[in-house]
């Protein structure tokens, strides 16, 4: 094969593997009511289904980017496809809800070794022109990621069974593992000869993920009074405590406290955890309204999202060239708002809806989350020094994630506790819209309060990051 032939499969070893992680957020979605009937599954293993996979590809996200950087990123991108095909066969295969729920936390842990390495393989490979091109590819098929996923998951799960969401994983991993040795050449962090992984922040950090999402599934499921649920956010502040005093104390910290103390820094952060939250949680409540409530078959289900993600998809794309004479700040805060407002408009759902009464307030929160998520990253660089640029990036993609597993646990219990007094999917889902959406639409006039009092820097050239539910652009 000719070396021009051979430019652009870096290009899909990257893309294939970053594809296959971004739509197994989207693809259990479709197929978590047939997972329940199945499994005997109540909505707190729902909850944790997702937010299993979430919450390890947050903690560790950070931590696999340095992996990378030290130990080599093909190495580390190449563990992670390997993982990831084992972790889905357990998916595949698990005979109940403890064991598919573990094994989603092996694949969080797989995506987080490939989410972290895949943006810096393509920019290792390519350079000039070649990298714009690789970049606008990467970008348009990550876009493509969500609304493949709920429609992929909807088919599979209809004309196949659920377990073949996580079985069409195993081919794709091993085309990608191929691909990836043959042609994407190793590269490391610049100056990886002084990177170390830090182990003990990462703990840390992992264990007040974990047991705060915890103790808000479990407060909803038993009672916020109860005494696992007491001592789930003691350990929580207690390991935040010991996150804390392990990053002031390290010479490599996972995160700089120091970022956290800039307020344009901090209100971003809390920003990339919120728009998550607000715009993809509700998703798993709103599929089990629409096959269980409704009646509709999975395929149907999926299409009835898909005007959220493909509103997305179309304004990052259309919108990217202007969004560039915007201050990040102010996309970051119209995007917030405009999500708020498409969220509140779904809290016109009633008892006796149909699934088009959802349709205008998604597309609202489509065209939000393709105003702000491809700018945030440049939004959270310009607010940070420029030798905490990669760090930075690492951050925003870890709070995103972080926000998505808090919304399921949060909005979940919200939805059950509002099912659990009403009998009506409905008032559930109309409650959960109302959270969501009063979050965002706070959190957009917090940003933009924040920004206008501290000012901000000129921002750097936009990072390379699109619309998917729980995904970013990476380390």
């Amino acid at each position: 094969m000719s070396e021009r032939n051979e430019k652009w499969w870096p290009l899909a070893a990257v893309c294939l593997g970053n594809l296959m992680l971004l739509i197994d957020v989207t693809i259990v979605v479709t197929a978590l009511p047939r997972m329940a009937e199945d499994l005997d599954a109540g909505l707190t293993d729902l909850q944790w289904v997702m937010d299993a996979y979430a919450l390890a590809l947050a903690a560790l996200l950070m931590a696999a980017g340095a992996a990378g950087d030290i130990f080599g990123r093909r190495r580390v991108y190449v563990l992670g496809l390997a993982a990831f095909a084992l972790s889905s066969l357990a998916c595949a295969l698990a005979p109940g809800a403890e064991v598919l729920i573990a094994a989603r936390a092996v694949q969080g842990l797989a995506a987080a070794a490939m989410f972290a390495t895949n943006a810096p393989l393509l920019a290792a490979a390519y350079s000039g022109r070649d990298r714009g091109v690789a970049f606008g590819v990467w970008g348009a098929v990550s876009g493509a990621a969500s609304a493949l996923g709920v429609l992929l998951g909807g088919v599979l799960t209809e004309y196949l069974a659920w377990p073949a969401i996580f079985l069409v994983n195993l081919p794709v991993s091993a085309l990608t593992i191929a691909l990836t040795w043959r042609y994407v050449p190793e590269s490391r962090g610049g100056a990886s000869a002084g990177v170390r992984v830090d182990w003990p922040g990462t703990v840390a950090f992992t264990l007040t993920a974990g047991t705060l999402t915890y103790g808000l599934i479990r407060g909803g499921e038993e009672s916020w009074t109860d005494g696992l649920t007491l001592l789930s956010f003691t350990v929580a502040a207690l390991a935040l405590a010991m996150f804390v005093w392990v990053e002031r104390r390290s010479a490599h910290p996972l995160l700089d406290l120091r970022l956290m103390r800039q307020p344009s820094f901090a209100a971003l952060m809390v920003a990339g955890m919120v728009l998550t939250a607000a715009a993809f949680a509700h998703y798993a409540f709103t599929m089990l309204w629409l096959q269980d409530a409704l009646g509709l078959s999975p395929v149907r289900a999926g299409l009835a999202v898909v005007p959220m993600a493909a509103a997305a998809f179309v304004v990052a794309g259309a919108g990217g060239r202007l969004l560039q004479r915007v201050p990040p700040w102010a996309a970051v805060s119209g995007g917030l708002l405009l999500i708020g407002v498409g969220v509140l408009a779904q809290t016109a759902i009633s008892a006796g809806s149909s699934w088009t009464v959802l349709v205008p307030g998604l597309v609202v929160t489509g065209v939000g989350v393709g105003v702000a998520i491809p700018v945030l990253v440049s939004a959270a660089l310009a607010a940070a020094p420029p030798e905490r640029a990669g760090m930075a990036s690492g951050a925003v993609n870890t709070f995103r994630q972080l926000g998505f597993a808090l919304g399921v646990a949060v909005l979940g219990t919200i939805f059950g506790d509002r099912v659990a007094a009403t009998g009506s999917f409905a008032a559930g889902l109309d409650r959960v819209y109302l959270v969501g959406g009063l979050a965002a639409v706070a959190t957009s006039v917090v940003v933009a309060a924040v920004a206008r009092t501290t000012g901000a820097r000129p921002a750097p050239r936009p990072h390379p990051q699109v619309p998917t539910p729980a995904g970013a652009s990476a380390r």
